[in-house]
């Protein structure tokens, strides 16, 4: 009876970590599997990752309600429910001020389903503050990240090498769980939603370990970690990301000239250097990256889209030449049937495109026996936009509509904004399957306005400030290093979030606020050390 109510007693008190380490495992390493449908022709779906979560908050309010833990001692806590008071009163705005979104059931039932997505998100900061209380349970959590790390790696190159199973939510379809292989230019998801997700994942990861790394006081340990690091930056160049690899620099830039101050600038600069060049020497010789970096740095044809296209400067000479191709593409479209003839190949094809495919439109037909028409698909030439030949597709899009949609829901309502899963409507009462910007500057602006602007970035601005004023009283070299890593961390999402969401996206938002929580934590532990 004594070894039972022990047993209980041991686990009352560590339930919240085992938890903890539990959905460090399971969130990264679970496929993107559907459960149920939340709404019907959506592509957010229910997932076992969020009963999970769901069962872990359920703990977590149980030992709240008990007095176990405590929301007060959190300082995330006052930023996080400002944030998200002003989330519901931008959602509240955009009914029924803006009426940007209708008062229809699956409208509104969208709106609040994506403002309950960033409470689930932020909740982990405080499951993972309330859980850690001493330095080995932290080195616990490190150990479980860096296992990870290796096991998403390995499964990476399976699925590049080996033809291992991808699981994508890249489209609706993908979304219902299809069991798909990577083809031969496709970038590696591992078992993320698609390959920016991974790539964001290991920008967090890496600035840790490069913490760690630089910082570590045991020397096996260091190798170990070494490895690990490698592993990682391994797997950023499987995804070929540029703005992953470009946060990825920044964020341990940011770590290693923080360590400086442990140490000295010239001990920062002369490891900085050597940094530097590893990472651009893998990245030129590794992977797709260095090819995709190529096809963006055409400063040339970047130089003639802001002469031609942005400014309107077209010279006479290219608008006698614009106009005889148009009377040539006219030539050539005409036939019998008026149906402008499929070329085998298309002279050129934007960065990033490698087969030409004809989009697909209906079109009505005649029946053989002369019955009502038949609405069968026919081949269309695909068009290109002049940013999409100078940028590449992927920044075409952003450039030509998604990037402009948010300034304008911004400007319709600058306090804030119109609303979440408003901005890539082009009408009121159309439903969207997906949402996306691909920058969350500009998300944040249009969604919540400048209030939920402030708000969001305001709480990775006093995550960071904190950890200035702590940096002295961090005397512990392991938390040091850590929660510099962490901020490194921070930095990089803000350098991703300039071209991808990275802070919706599901599996990288869980690992990101968790790490919030570790991180304000390790500053709770180590300050209770030095006051000792």
């Amino acid at each position: 009876m004594k070894r039972i109510k022990k047993l209980f007693s041991w686990l009352d008190k560590h339930i919240l970590e085992l938890l903890s380490g539990l959905l460090l495992v399971f969130i990264p390493l679970y496929p993107k599997w559907p459960l149920l449908d939340v709404l019907p022709g959506y592509i957010v779906r229910l997932r076992l990752e969020d009963f999970l979560i769901a069962g872990v908050l359920a703990v977590f309010l149980v030992q709240l309600l008990r007095k176990k833990v405590s929301v007060r001692e959190n300082p995330l806590a006052l930023p996080i429910l400002l944030y998200l008071g002003i989330g519901l009163l931008s959602s509240i705005s955009a009914l029924f001020i803006t009426k940007t979104v209708p008062l229809e059931r699956i409208h509104v039932a969208k709106l609040f389903l994506h403002w309950a997505r960033r409470v689930e998100y932020m909740s982990l900061a405080f499951v993972f503050f309330s859980a850690l209380k001493t330095t080995r349970q932290v080195r616990r959590m490190v150990t479980i990240l860096a296992l990870v790390m290796v096991t998403i790696t390995l499964y990476g190159f399976g699925q590049k090498y080996f033809q291992w199973p991808v699981y994508s939510t890249m489209n609706r379809e993908f979304a219902k769980g299809w069991r798909l292989v990577l083809t031969e230019n496709a970038r590696v998801p591992s078992t993320f939603a698609g390959h920016y997700d991974f790539a964001a994942y290991n920008v967090i990861i890496l600035a840790v370990l490069a913490g760690l790394m630089f910082h570590g006081s045991k020397a096996r340990v260091s190798k170990i970690i070494i490895i690990v690091f490698i592993a990682g930056f391994a797997s950023l160049l499987l995804t070929a990301s540029r703005t992953s690899f470009i946060a990825y620099l920044v964020a341990v830039s940011v770590v290693i000239f923080a360590l400086s101050f442990r140490y000295s600038l010239k001990w920062a600069a002369t490891r900085w250097v050597g940094f530097v060049a590893l990472s651009l020497i893998g990245m030129l010789f590794f992977g797709d990256l260095s090819q995709r970096f190529e096809h963006f740095l055409k400063l040339g044809r970047i130089k003639d889209y802001i002469a031609f296209e942005i400014l309107n400067l077209k010279s006479q000479e290219q608008e006698k030449v614009s106009q005889t191709q148009v009377s040539q593409d006219l030539a050539l479209v005409y036939t019998e049937t008026d149906q402008p003839p499929i070329p085998a190949e298309p002279v050129e094809l934007p960065p990033g495109v490698f087969e030409y495919i004809p989009e697909a439109f209906p079109e009505a037909t005649l029946s053989a026996d002369a019955g009502p028409e038949v609405a069968t698909l026919v081949g269309k030439p695909r068009t290109y936009s002049p940013a999409a030949f100078t940028f590449g597709l992927s920044s075409a899009i952003r450039f030509d509509a998604l990037w402009p949609r948010a300034w304008k829901g911004f400007l319709r309502n600058p306090l804030l904004g119109t609303g979440y899963s408003t901005l890539t409507k082009t009408q009121l009462t159309e439903f969207t399957e997906a949402e996306s910007t691909d920058n969350d500057f500009l998300r944040a602006l249009g969604e919540t306005g400048i209030l939920g602007f402030m708000s969001f970035f305001g709480i990775l601005g006093f995550a960071l400030v904190t950890l200035w004023k702590k940096r002295k009283a961090i005397e512990d070299p392991f938390l040091f290093a850590l929660t510099t890593g962490i901020g490194g961390a921070i930095v990089g999402m803000l350098v991703n979030g300039l071209y991808i969401d990275v802070f919706e996206a599901s599996k990288v938002a869980y690992t990101f606020w968790a790490m919030m929580g570790i991180l304000f934590a390790s500053i709770r532990i180590a300050t209770k050390k030095s006051v000792k």
